[in-house]
């Protein structure tokens, strides 16, 4: 189910290690979530990562928006986020902001974005020794292809589980989720497997894992509280730099 690719295969998500996924999609437009280039897993440097139409960022923890500025000021590309968070880049030169908020959806070329929930905190970090500035509210995204083009996914962000992911699953039909399973600040393995449950997803890529010794959980470990469940979701354990295709 996952296979070692370079960067930049049309129809599949890369996972560059902690939280960072790049999407090319079967049109050739490229998409980042939450990026963070120099993370202690990391498989990509800003020249690896190429050209970028998206910048996609759930909430403004430094471990999700460290390489957003350098990305933006390499590629041109759209950062889509909250308003606060559209607000704090644009204050440090981001030129190129597409701000947007839960239940909405805005589109890319072919594809659509649609903003969800997520269960977290936010802020972001301002200064050594400053307190943080209010980033708004976390969020995931469902992204949505065109038909015939790869499954519809979701990357849930930095999140628990919480009930409206059946809400996700019932108005946006993600086949695919990425989702953290660390146990420390976000869902671990328990909890995301009810979290697959709710969302009815086929596939499910853990991430944000392992990058310190505190992320302990593992995707052995949600495959186990899947069956438990007895729950047919597929965990799709790719390592940093592998990729997991969206084809049907």
């Amino acid at each position: 189910m996952s296979t070692p690719s370079a960067i930049g295969q049309r129809g599949h998500l890369t996972w560059l290690g902690h939280a960072t996924v790049l999407f090319v999609s079967e049109a050739g437009t490229r998409v980042i979530f939450d990026p963070w280039l120099d993370n202690p897993k990391g498989t990509a440097t800003l020249a690896d990562v190429g050209a970028l139409d998206v910048i996609a960022v759930t909430h403004g923890h430094f471990d999700h928006m460290a390489s957003v500025v350098p990305l933006a000021a390499a590629t041109g590309a759209s950062v889509i986020c909250v308003p606060e968070m559209a607000a704090y880049f644009a204050s440090v030169g981001v030129a190129n902001v597409t701000e947007m908020n839960k239940g909405g959806t805005v589109r890319v070329k072919e594809l659509a974005f649609t903003m969800v929930g997520a269960d977290h905190s936010c802020g972001v970090n301002v200064g050594e020794g400053l307190a943080n500035a209010y980033g708004g509210n976390p969020v995931g995204f469902v992204v949505t292809p065109p038909a015939g083009e790869g499954a519809p996914f979701y990357v849930s962000g930095d999140t628990n589980v919480f009930g409206d992911m059946a809400l996700i699953g019932q108005l946006y039909g993600p086949e695919v989720a990425l989702i953290p399973i660390d146990g420390h600040y976000n869902m671990g393995p328990r909890e995301a497997a009810h979290a697959v449950q709710l969302l009815g997803v086929k596939r499910v890529a853990p991430i944000h894992y392992g990058t310190f010794p505190m992320l302990a959980g593992t995707p052995e470990q949600l495959r186990e509280a899947l069956r438990l469940k007895a729950a047919a979701a597929v965990v799709v354990d790719v390592s940093p730099g592998e990729s997991l295709s969206l084809a049907r």
